[in-house]
């Protein structure tokens, strides 16, 4: 049985016909006794249902102005209400054009986030973990998951490196990728650090790197012989569990070098498991990445080394001013924005690759 699932129709005549066809197959108790195939299903259907509710909005008001415009034949009081529903319908018009776009296929997936400390020792660690609690706030704000799967603590409590899943509870179009990858790349911080005893602002930078975990993690084959598997005891924070067993899983993929780690599942069979999901992840992102890296020159990509001069965002504590350097976007609300208010950022971010994606559609 299809589900359709990653096809990208090229006109609403398509959409249609494919929504048909879930719809019939989500009506089916078939398709339910498979539960990874019915949430494929769902997440599809749930991609296209915007798209369907605005063509049939359009079509309705379309129908009703060329009434309105039939009726303000004998009666005048009707012109006004068709020319409400033409200026209705052109906004329809609009915002269907923008739904029809091309778009990133992963914006309806879950992400495996990795925060990681560089420039500044023990302060780069501390920011990290900010940025950690930060994109906690936001995904505990928008009702997502999160489950770390992986922390290593510097001595003050600081991040050297984090892992966490981030997912939605419900599928969506607009899933958790559309919305927090823009957040890859090298993120600068100036403030005074706990260390510092004279007072004085210190720059140093933390790296986030953000793969999409689809339902299906695609073509990407792992050769147990390309793994070397390393069993450790947990640390760090982690609930329940922790410090009891030799239960934490490090993964290496030798072709490329690739190290996942997850401690934060109750045994060492659910965290090799759940290392190797990410670990599929990541490669899949590498994967796509090279095979798109002719067509997406120019298109802005995640920094794999944390260079405080390489920076696609900066938060100034002295100002309480965050600034994204990718679109021009300034903030006097860093305080906020850290506890989780990141929706007027990442909107403007999405608004520019929108805008991009119309003039290239």
């Amino acid at each position: 049985m299809s589900d359709g699932a990653g096809r990208a129709p090229s006109s609403i005549d398509d959409v249609l016909s494919e929504y048909g066809g879930l719809e019939a197959q989500l009506s089916d108790p078939a398709l339910h006794e498979d539960a990874a195939a019915a949430r494929r299903v769902g997440k599809r259907f749930a991609e296209l249902t915007p798209v369907v509710q605005c063509y049939r909005a359009l079509e309705s008001t379309v129908g009703d102005a060329q009434a309105a415009r039939e009726l303000a034949d004998d009666d005048a009081s009707f012109a006004a209400e068709a020319d409400r529903l033409d200026a209705e319908a052109s906004v329809l018009e609009a915002k269907l054009a923008d739904l029809l776009a091309p778009r990133d296929p992963h914006d309806s997936d879950d992400i495996i986030m990795e925060i990681k400390s560089g420039e500044g020792g023990e302060e780069s660690a501390l920011f990290a973990s900010d940025l950690a609690r930060m994109y906690t706030r936001y995904a505990e704000k928008h009702g997502w998951t999160v489950q770390v799967l992986g922390v290593t603590e510097s001595d003050l409590g600081g991040y050297k490196d984090a892992t966490f899943s981030i997912r939605s509870k419900q599928p969506s179009r607009d899933g958790v990728w559309s919305r927090l990858k823009f957040e890859g790349g090298v993120h600068r911080v100036q403030r005074v650090p706990v260390t510092e005893s004279q007072g004085r602002v210190h720059t140093s930078a933390a790296g986030v790197l953000v793969y999409p975990e689809p339902e299906d993690v695609g073509p990407v084959e792992i050769d147990e012989s390309d793994l070397r598997i390393d069993v450790y005891r947990s640390s760090g924070k982690g609930g329940q569990g922790v410090n009891t067993t030799d239960s934490a899983v490090r993964i290496t993929h030798l072709p490329t070098g690739t190290v996942v780690t997850c401690q934060n599942e109750r045994s060492q069979l659910q965290n090799k498991q759940r290392a190797l999901e990410v670990l599929a992840a990541r490669l899949q992102a590498a994967a796509e990445e090279a095979a798109d890296a002719e067509a997406a020159e120019g298109r802005a990509t995640q920094i794999r080394t944390v260079d405080r001069s390489e920076r696609i965002r900066t938060y100034n504590f002295p100002e309480n001013r965050i600034a994204d350097h990718r679109v021009g976007f300034k903030a006097h609300n860093l305080d906020s924005v850290l506890d989780g208010d990141l929706d007027a950022v990442l909107d403007a971010l999405a608004d520019d690759e929108r805008q991009r994606r119309m003039e290239q559609g």
